[in-house]
């Protein structure tokens, strides 16, 4: 089956492609530059600003070319429209995904996207109705969720190691990127909330199983930007199991779990962010004796790969990730209604 990506973003070039390559049942058939309808509309006259852009989109192709074959194709429509190509990879800001997905599944495309899926809960539900019609796979790539240390620091919890869990807290933050960065544009889907306060509401949510709930939440901005840059929210669920989330995008770099037990306690330090090949592990305490334990290594971007494989050939994955979509879509509308 052969794949193309729309955009030639970082993380498609630094990490979907070489997943790509060591999954191998597909074919990377390219990447899609920008054409001046995809970015103006109607209004395809090419402006200074779209030039500009354009140069350097290419420039990136060229490097996705040099590096992994492929061909370079002038307008993302270009590559949604071509016959040949039979799912799509789609790394954009997270506000132009509903456009793409939904015009890459009208053309009978399955689509791996980045999260967020879409900026809204209307649009994911959108997505998902029109996936379910075509029988086409629609998979969102949170992958860290399919990292052997979840299963893991779980197996930890159900051994009884730790006693009755009290509490767990997640926090997930990073430094202040470039000021380009579309993570503050309010307009390309930026804010902490769609970027790290997904990760930290995914899995609090698998923590806490399907009657989690978010009881509050509140998010923070700063005068600089027009989106938010910081935020927080507890959850709970039908067994008063509570988890408490915080997550930011101009912090000291923090990618926490920690599990508060009646006996002891576990934290570790890179729960969602692991790359290929690294070697987590966790820290137990009990009172004021520490306890290191090596956790399992493993390689999530491809995993993710295979699970999207997997929704194309078989209905029943399919539908769970649907519903899966859905579920997170709903948790983060539910974060925002809960705003404090």
């Amino acid at each position: 089956m052969k794949i193309g990506i729309i955009s030639p973003s970082e993380i498609a070039f630094r990490r979907f492609l070489p997943a790509l390559m060591k999954h191998g049942k597909f074919t990377y058939a390219g990447v899609a530059v920008p054409s001046a309808q995809d970015w103006n509309g109607e209004d395809t006259k090419a402006d200074t600003a779209f030039n500009s852009i354009h140069t350097r989109e290419y420039e990136k192709a060229i490097g996705f070319k040099e590096n992994y074959g492929g061909e370079i194709f002038e307008g993302y429509s270009a590559l949604i429209n071509n016959p040949e190509i039979e799912a799509l990879y789609i790394p954009l800001p997270p506000a132009l995904h509903y456009t793409w997905a939904k015009k890459a599944m009208l053309a009978g495309k399955h689509v791996f996207i980045e999260k967020p899926s879409t900026c809204s809960l209307a649009d994911s539900t959108e997505l998902v109705e029109i996936a379910r019609e075509k029988g086409l796979a629609l998979h969102e790539n949170y992958m860290f969720i399919y990292h052997k240390q979840i299963e893991d620091v779980n197996e930890i919890v159900k051994s009884g190691r730790l006693g009755e869990v009290r509490n767990y807290r997640i926090n997930f933050g990073f430094p202040m990127r470039s000021q380009n960065d579309f993570r503050y544009n309010k307009a390309l889907g930026g804010g902490a909330l769609f970027d790290a306060g997904g990760y930290t509401l995914k899995y609090a949510r698998h923590l806490l199983g399907p009657t989690a709930r978010i009881i509050s939440s509140h998010l923070v901005y700063t005068p600089e930007f027009n989106v938010d840059i910081f935020g927080c929210a507890t959850l709970a669920n039908n067994d008063g199991t509570s988890v408490q989330v915080a997550f930011g995008m101009d912090n000291d770099y923090r990618c926490v779990i920690d599990v508060w037990g009646s006996k002891a306690s576990l934290t570790s330090d890179r729960i969602l962010t692991a790359p290929a090949g690294f070697s987590p592990s966790c820290t137990i305490k009990t009172n004021q004796e520490y306890e290191d334990r090596a956790l399992s290594a493993d390689d999530t971007f491809t995993k993710s790969i295979e699970v999207f494989e997997k929704c194309i050939a078989d209905e029943e994955t399919r539908l769970k990730e649907y519903d899966e979509i859905i579920a997170q879509a709903t948790a983060v509308n539910d974060f925002i209604s809960q705003l404090d």
